[in-house]
């Protein structure tokens, strides 16, 4: 019998990583090519040729491919996304203070509507005509519209009449609220929903670029994405639902770091370009988040594993504080590019540039800092404001300086709109150029990290002082900085793990004198209960020093830099489908989900259906998906209390869960 291949690929903020697996034998091979945010076909055709090649696989073999990805959680951690229109149904501007939706609309446009549904699904009439005015020059702003309308779980009608309006006007992505929670809870499901809609187009071209490299490949195998519970669904279903792919990369690598280290019960963290991501096996299991996954500092409505995730990465922005009388240091949380990649990239120009600012009499305000286009379609760039468009036209497809970019003072907050829409990078030392010059990584340009650290030593603390006296000290000052920030993200992501959310142990003295193994009449230490596996391209240059901190033992898988991807093609298919059931009067039920709204009689005969219609959906839902012989795990809960004597429905909730392994033919 020929062999079958699985294919697990990863797209990380800085590496797309490709794993090539087979069922019975394990990792066969495994590439790294960098992520080209331009054109992602780019990155996944590199890093898949590479194991091809490698091994000398015929692509027909290859019966399944699975992607896992940190985009979604990168742009959510750094703020990024397309402009997006909210048009809330049934709310008011007072629900927009609730669950930090204002907050993360920021300048994005928002359209009220009267209209929605009550909890049995009786609808309030629909006005339409504040959209419909707007529409024309909404779809010439924004990329994307976001749909929430009230109680839209009891009753979507309104949030599908609005969004067959939008399509018809305007032909963009619209997402609505009911489409990717049945959960009650209006504002956070709008904040959902906005978030969704600014993805949507970000992971619409990752699957597109992904489909058209395979099928240019011969790879004929259903392609499948990670979730962010760890299970994996359809390209499809990730197309529409996009913000299910948030942890996507973070849950990967738990199943990963489960399979490569046969560990039932650890820490597990996982160091990328971006983002630090902490996460608890217990049990051979990953904790799940029932409360929705917290992104950027945002609670969403999407399952996910309870992971624990940190602007904190290779590619960090170096801070230093100057104000103090010795100049502290920060990582993060903004990615930037690498001085040592922007080099390799683009040439000698990045080396000359930063040693004419070396020889320079007097020091720039930006030196050590260039600016370049992300390389995203030109329609990324709608709803600029004139200054932001002047700007943006001033940037190129090559490295500029950003002492030759920023001509006044304003232009910077010009600039930082530029970052925070995905359209501009900027590039500055990172810890990433400190281990360059440590020798502990090589695949970029040393010279040019060098050349960076030097610039950043001429930066005086408050007593006057450089805050370094060389290049390799200032290095070792980061690498130093990196361990200890790890630590306090990986000990706040244990506490809390532990319900203890009141300790910040970047703030902690306890923790401090802990950490610092500082001598004294009271001795502190602390120590994780179990082993902290280390994942990552880089892990294994950091994690030891961070497990040896955090008194643990390190765990580095050998294939700890592609554990990602080796979780994309290991984990299982899993589809959940949750039925409701009210009673808005005596003896009348009304059920919700899993198909259409019914209004019944008789509570046994509505409680059946229920638990009937919710297995069926559930294991359909799971088979469409590529599940083979899927398992349905049920779950119900029944609120009724008893009021003066008398049983009162409240609500009654069936869930199933359908899960099983992709058919592999």
């Amino acid at each position: 019998m020929a062999l079958r291949f699985l294919l697990g690929i990863d797209t990380g903020g800085t590496y797309t990583d490709a794993v090539l697996f087979n069922p019975e034998e394990g990792v066969k091979a495994r590439a790294k090519a960098l992520t080209t945010r331009h054109d992602l076909s780019e990155g996944i055709r590199g890093a898949v040729d590479n194991v091809l090649s490698e091994t000398g696989t015929e692509p027909s073999s290859i019966r399944l491919a699975s992607l896992s990805t940190t985009l979604a959680t990168n742009a959510l951690v750094e703020g990024q996304g397309g402009r997006v229109c909210l048009v809330m149904i049934g709310f008011g501007p007072e629900d927009l203070e609730r669950d930090g939706l204002k907050a993360a609309l920021g300048t994005d446009p928002v359209v009220f509507l009267p209209g929605g549904h009550n909890v049995h699904g009786h609808e309030a009439p629909l006005d339409t005509s504040a959209l419909t005015g707007q529409l024309d020059a909404l779809a010439n702003s924004v990329t994307a519209f976001a749909i929430a309308g009230y109680f839209a779980v009891r009753n979507p009608a309104h949030e599908l009449r609005i969004r067959d309006l939008i399509r018809e006007t305007t032909h963009l992505p619209v997402t609505c609220s009911h489409e990717l929670s049945s959960k009650l809870g209006g504002p956070r499901r709008a904040l959902t929903t906005l978030l969704n809609a600014r993805l949507v187009s970000m992971i619409d071209r990752l699957i597109g670029s992904s489909e058209d490299f395979l099928k240019a490949r011969g790879i004929t195998a259903p392609l499948m994405v990670v979730r962010g519970d760890g299970a994996l669904i359809s390209a499809a279903e990730a197309r529409l639902r996009p913000i299910e792919t948030i942890l996507s990369g973070p849950a990967a690598s738990l199943v990963g770091a489960r399979f490569l280290t046969g560990l039932d019960d650890a820490v597990v963290s996982d160091i990328g370009g971006t983002t630090t991501d902490v996460a608890i096996l217990d049990e051979g299991r990953p904790r799940l988040d029932e409360n929705g996954a917290v992104v950027g500092g945002y609670r969403t409505m999407v399952q996910a594993v309870a992971m624990r995730t940190y602007g904190l990465g290779g590619d960090s922005e170096v801070h230093v504080n100057a104000r103090g009388l010795e100049g502290a240091l920060t990582l993060g949380p903004r990615r930037v590019l690498p001085l040592s990649l922007i080099a390799k990239l683009h040439g000698a120009s990045v080396r000359d540039t930063l040693d004419k600012q070396i020889k320079a009499t007097h020091a720039g305000r930006y030196d050590g800092r260039f600016a370049i286009r992300s390389g995203l379609p030109d329609r990324f760039a709608s709803g600029l404001s004139p200054a932001d468009e002047g700007l943006y036209a001033r940037v190129a497809n090559v490295p500029i300086a950003l002492n030759d970019l920023l001509l006044s003072s304003i232009q910077k907050a010009s600039l930082d709109r530029l970052v925070s829409r995905g359209l501009v990078h900027i590039s500055a030392i990172t810890a990433s150029d400190a281990m360059h010059l440590l020798g502990r990584q090589g695949q970029w340009d040393k010279d040019a990290a060098r050349l960076g650290l030097e610039l950043a030593c001429r930066i005086r603390d408050g007593s006057g002082k450089p805050i370094a006296s060389s290049a390799v000290e200032l290095a070792h000052k980061i690498e130093a900085r990196m361990t200890r920030q790890s630590s306090e993200v990986i000990l706040a992501a244990s506490l809390g793990e532990d319900g203890v959310e009141n300790i910040d142990p970047a703030k902690s003295v306890s923790i401090d004198r802990s950490l610092n193994r500082t001598p004294g009449v009271v001795r502190f230490s602390l120590a994780l209960d179990r082993p902290l596996i280390g994942l990552g391209a880089s892990a294994h240059v950091y994690y030891p020093a961070i497990a040896a901190m955090l008194g643990a033992e390190s765990v580095i898988p050998a294939d700890a830099g592609v554990a990602n991807a080796v979780g994309a093609v290991a984990g299982e298919i899993s589809q959940t489908v949750l039925v409701t059931v009210t009673s808005p009067d005596e003896g009348v039920f009304i059920i919700s989900g899993g198909g259409r709204t019914e209004r019944m009689t008789g509570e046994k005969k509505t409680f059946d259906l229920a638990r009937t219609r919710a297995r069926e959906m559930a294991v359909r839902m799971a088979i469409d998906s590529g599940a083979e012989d899927p398992v349905v795990r049920f779950h119900e809960e029944i609120e009724a209390p008893e009021i003066e004597g008398q049983r009162k429905l409240v609500e009654a909730r069936f869930a199933a869960t359908a899960s099983g392994r992709p058919r592999i033919t």
